[in-house]
């Protein structure tokens, strides 16, 4: 008696085109997005440091309590990656490089660590008080060539704000007398002790976080 034999099936060209376009597909979705992503993680991570910063320059006003404006004065701290030693003289004669030394790092470190998640150190400027310094309170001040803070004066006080797009700069500002303003990218006249700082994001946009 002869035997049934059931027929097996394999994958039909088109189903198998199918499948592998799917997967071309998804691919191509993962890959477009990861940057993204990742910049959004990195940007993330800046808004911490921002918050570390805040914290570094609360403990620097309890610390300077006495003084008039308790806060550093103002200064560009223009770091290179060619600059994380903490032995430079530059962190005894800057004003805003020795508040990154003093008050961003370990007691023991030898090396900057307060560094851009790219591994870039940040640019840290320190203006002038938007409430007790006279004149346009650190107008153009920046540590590199796109990005740069602008003071001027309006008729409630001083506004400043960041200018230029370049992100790489890694320029972090720090506005003494100031808080957020109505857009992302200024702050406006506070009082005297209160500070504001302000960073260009490397996804869209600006951060802004102040002390009010």
């Amino acid at each position: 008696m002869p035997k049934n034999y059931k027929t097996k099936q394999g994958f039909t060209i088109i189903e198998v085109v199918l499948v592998l376009a799917v997967a071309g597909l998804i691919f191509l979705m993962v890959f477009i997005a990861l940057p993204s992503l990742q910049r959004t993680q990195r940007d993330t991570q800046r808004r911490q440091d921002m918050s570390r910063l805040s914290a570094a320059l609360v403990q620097y006003q309890t610390n300077n309590n006495k003084k008039a404006d308790n806060l550093p004065a103002a200064k560009a701290c223009a770091l290179t990656e060619n600059d994380l030693a903490l032995n430079l003289d530059l962190y005894s004669t800057n004003s805003a490089c020795k508040f990154v030394k003093d008050y961003l790092n370990s007691a023991t470190a030898d090396e900057n660590s307060f560094l851009d998640p790219d591994g870039a150190p940040y640019q840290v400027g320190i203006s002038g008080n938007l409430v007790s310094d006279t004149g346009n309170a650190g107008s153009n001040f920046g540590t590199a060539a796109e990005t740069k803070l602008t003071c001027s004066d309006s008729t409630t006080g001083k506004v400043c704000t960041i200018t230029g797009t370049k992100f790489e700069d890694h320029a972090v500002f720090i506005i003494p007398g100031g808080k957020c303003g109505g857009e992302d990218n200024q702050v406006v006249t506070s009082q005297r002790r209160r500070f504001a700082i302000l960073m260009k994001l490397e996804g869209a946009g600006y951060a802004c976080l102040d002390n009010e």
